[in-house]
């Protein structure tokens, strides 16, 4: 006898509920593969669980895998970094765009997805989650205006290159006053001119307590803003002129602390570019 998948539900569940493509929410997961395992790694996240542990799943709508090379990570900073632990840690960028208004109900397959993985032995374990958070979308901000590829389309646009940045603040009350400091001001001001096309600026969530045993409790649910800037160009063409000096801008803003400032370019899916050279 076949297995009873329900079938018959999946047109109640379809038929109520958001369904907007907006990002109302994203996963974010940087991750470090212990030495000596980058080749399984990389191919086990790329053949395996980018799709059965991310893509395959209700309301995550886009995914888009980073990395950065040795000479990427050396470009990181603050050297004293409240997330990565050394700054080079995290050679992987995974982002994936969740649809608005369908956090609770993705968060309920991604827990029981996950430890179905786990019990069948489609986990790998030789990695460290240095920065993983689920988050909810707070603004964008774009060079162009109205023109260009939308938020919505960032993680399929093939943008050259990427980069993280993740800013903590005092107080909740400090980081309202850094997201409309960000919004108005010191985005626009960043982006005029320069070759990133936008920015998504997130806030974490946290995880349920039911989480995988591997990932991390999320730290600054209530003090931390999480930046992407989309790169139209290679970040190490444009790091010095356009990324260098980030940190200094916002201390004097009063507002908060840059505590990782990383670059990333595209992976080539299916293959193992990069992998030689992460380190």
């Amino acid at each position: 006898m076949s297995e009873d998948t329900r079938s018959e539900r999946y047109a109640e569940l379809a038929a109520v509920g958001p369904y907007g493509v907006r990002p109302g929410h994203a996963l974010i997961t940087m991750v470090e593969p212990h030495p000596g395992h980058e080749y399984a790694y990389n191919r086990w996240y790329e053949d395996d669980h980018y799709y059965a542990g991310a893509m395959a799943m209700p309301w995550m709508y886009a995914g888009r895998r980073w990395v950065a090379t040795r000479e990427l990570q050396l470009l990181r900073y603050p050297e004293k970094s409240a997330v990565a632990r050394p700054v080079t840690a995290g050679c992987y960028l995974s982002t994936y765009w969740i649809t608005a208004g369908r956090y609770d109900d993705h968060m309920r397959w991604t827990v029981a997805i996950n430890k179905r993985l786990g019990r069948d032995a489609r986990v790998h374990h030789a990695r460290t989650h240095v920065f993983t958070a689920f988050q909810d979308h707070e603004t964008t901000v774009y060079r162009d205006g109205a023109a260009g590829p939308r938020d919505f389309h960032a993680l399929d646009h093939p943008y050259a290159g990427l980069v993280l940045e993740v800013i903590d603040t005092d107080s909740p009350e400090q980081r309202a006053g850094l997201l409309q400091w960000l919004s108005a001001r010191h985005l626009p001001r960043r982006l005029a001119g320069s070759p990133a096309a936008l920015v998504t600026v997130f806030r974490p969530t946290p995880l349920p307590g039911d989480r995988m045993t591997y990932v991390q409790q999320v730290e600054g649910v209530d003090t931390r803003l999480t930046l992407l800037w989309f790169l139209e160009r290679d970040p190490r063409e444009c790091w010095a002129e356009h990324f260098t000096g980030l940190d200094e801008q916002v201390a004097a803003s009063g507002l908060g602390r840059v505590e990782l400032a990383a670059p990333f370019v595209p992976t080539v899916p299916g293959t193992d570019t990069y992998v030689d050279r992460l380190r």
